[in-house]
């Protein structure tokens, strides 16, 4: 893992103290009249660096330079809606193959969704080519376990495991990688809004992330370490089905104190 600092311009601070306010770990005080960062064992998490208004901080060890705001962006709440709306999950997909830019895309989303403490500990792995090779491993792990579930799953009695249960002969998945379960599944949130903006379906495939975490050789295929887990995998592809009505929902349930 990268090593980061913050550093301070005592040049160019003018003794604000905005950074100093906004630090979540109090990790900057003012001397002289100057911002000062007290310790380097902190979650770097750069509030400093975004709210200088003098650009004083700045974080070694990153290969990109943080980026001015002009006019903050700002989603349109109703187009945000209709598309929480109308989304459904997508078992049906056309032959056509996904572009490598569009799927940087998809990773770039997930890259960018903040994360407890600053951890930064999601990765990816895009499948794509050797799709059908892990698939049949998952499929073979799943058929010895279904016995079992419809002991115990009325639905499992009605499922049937066929050679593409987990992909659906999608293009493309990308399976999230994390120790946390929280941070993983944000970023896979962020990752669906961003792929159906460029047009593709999505399906959360929770058996795939269940088949990797319980098999030995997927999880050595993936080179994942002890603690690793695939929180979950998004099976992208274009839609070959067209939904022409949202589903009902029941109201919310909430509690006001």
């Amino acid at each position: 893992m990268r090593k980061h600092t913050v550093q301070i311009d005592s040049q160019t601070c003018i003794g604000c103290g905005l950074c100093r306010k906004d630090c979540p770990t109090n990790n900057i005080q003012l001397e002289n009249k100057k911002a000062k960062i007290i310790a380097q064992d902190c979650i770097m998490c750069g509030h400093c660096v975004a709210v200088c208004p003098k650009a004083a901080v700045s974080m070694t060890g990153f290969d990109e330079p943080p980026e001015e705001i002009g006019k903050p962006t700002v989603l349109d709440p109703q187009t945000l809606s209709a598309a929480i709306k109308t989304r459904r999950s997508i078992r049906q997909f056309t032959k056509q193959q996904v572009p490598a830019e569009v799927i940087a895309q998809v990773i770039e989303a997930g890259r960018l969704t903040p994360t407890g403490g600053n951890a930064q500990d999601v990765s990816f792995i895009v499948l794509k080519d050797e799709m059908d090779r892990f698939e049949k491993l998952a499929v073979k792990l799943f058929r010895r376990l279904l016995p079992l579930m419809k002991l115990v799953n009325p639905a499992a009695r009605r499922t049937d495991i066929d050679d593409h249960f987990f992909f659906k002969k999608a293009p493309a998945a990308i399976v999230l990688v994390s120790r946390n379960q929280v941070n993983g599944s944000l970023a896979a949130a962020n990752m669906e809004l961003m792929a159906e903006a460029c047009g593709l379906g999505v399906l959360y495939s929770g058996f795939f992330s269940m088949a990797v975490n319980r098999s030995r050789a997927l999880r050595k295929m993936f080179q994942l370490k002890r603690g690793d887990k695939a929180v979950m995998t998004l099976v992208l592809g274009y839609p070959a089905v067209t939904y022409r009505r949202t589903v009902q929902k029941d109201p919310a349930a909430v509690r006001q104190f």
